[in-house]
C-alpha cells in the first residue's frame, strides 16, 4: 500500500490485493472478505454478476466494486451472512446468496437492468445496489429466501413502485424526488432502502400470518 507515497496505488487495486495479505487488522480483514467475494462474483462462471463489477482488473464493469463490498460488509457484520460464515462452507453460501439475489433482481427488473449503466438506471447505481442489499437481508431473514426463485417471489411486490430509470420516487410525507436525484450518499441510500423494505415487509406480512422480526441493519449503514 505504501509502494509509492508520491503516487498511491488505486484503492480498487488495493482492495483486490487485500485477500492475498495475511495478518490484517479487523477493519481491513472485513474489507478483505468483501473484496474476495466481489472478485469471485465478478469472475466465477456461475455468478449472475460475472463481468459486471468494475474493478481495477475489469475496468469495463458497470457496478462499482465498493458497492458490492458494502453489501457484503453490512451482511457479514449484522445480517444473514454473519450466520452463514459460521458454517464450514459459509463462504460458498455467501457467494450463492448474493449471486442468486441479483439474478432475481435482473429477472424481475429486466428492463431496468439490461443494457444500463449507473447514469441511466439507479438500479445498477451504487445507491440502488446497496439499498437492494438490505432488501436481500429482509427476504433472506423473513422469507428464508436462498434461490433466485425465492427472491423473485419476494421482489415482485416492488414492480410498478420504483423509479429506477424514469419518473419520481414517492417516499411519503411530501418527499418526492426525480429518479436521478438519488445519489450515492448515506442519507439517500437509507431513504431508498427504508422505502423498499417497507413495501417488501408489508408483502411478507400478507403472505405470512406470523412474520418474525428483522435485524435493524438500516441504522448501521455507512
Amino acid at each position: 500500500m505504501l509502494i509509492n507515497n508520491t503516487r498511491p496505488l488505486p484503492k480498487s487495486l488495493i482492495y483486490e490485493l487485500l485477500p492475498t495479505v495475511e495478518g490484517l487488522p479487523r477493519r481491513l480483514s472485513d474489507r478483505s472478505l468483501a473484496a474476495d467475494l466481489a472478485a469471485r462474483l465478478n469472475y466465477d462462471e456461475r455468478s449472475s454478476l460475472r463481468g459486471l463489477i468494475h474493478q481495477h482488473t475489469n475496468p469495463d464493469g458497470i457496478i462499482r466494486d465498493t458497492a458490492i463490498q458494502r453489501v457484503v460488509i453490512n451482511s457479514a457484520s449484522d445480517g444473514v451472512m454473519r450466520q452463514l460464515l459460521r458454517r464450514r462452507n459459509g463462504h460458498d453460501q455467501c457467494f450463492d446468496l448474493i449471486s442468486e439475489f441479483y439474478r432475481a433482481v435482473q429477472t424481475v427488473f429486466r428492463d431496468e437492468w439490461r443494457g444500463h449503466a449507473p447514469k441511466s438506471s439507479r438500479l445498477v447505481h451504487g445507491a440502488g445496489i446497496m439499498a437492494m442489499g438490505y432488501v436481500m437481508e429482509v427476504l433472506a431473514l423473513l422469507d428464508g429466501a436462498r434461490t433466485g426463485e425465492d427472491f423473485s417471489k419476494g421482489l415482485r411486490c416492488l414492480v410498478g413502485k420504483t423509479a429506477w430509470t424514469s419518473g419520481k420516487w414517492d417516499f411519503g410525507g411530501g418527499d418526492r424526488r426525480h429518479w436521478k436525484a438519488i445519489q450515492n450518499v448515506n442519507r439517500d441510500i437509507v431513504t431508498l432502502a427504508q422505502y423498499l423494505i417497507g413495501i417488501v415487509r408489508s408483502d411478507v406480512k400478507i403472505r405470512r400470518s406470523s412474520p418474525t422480526g428483522v435485524i435493524g441493519l438500516i441504522e448501521t449503514t455507512g
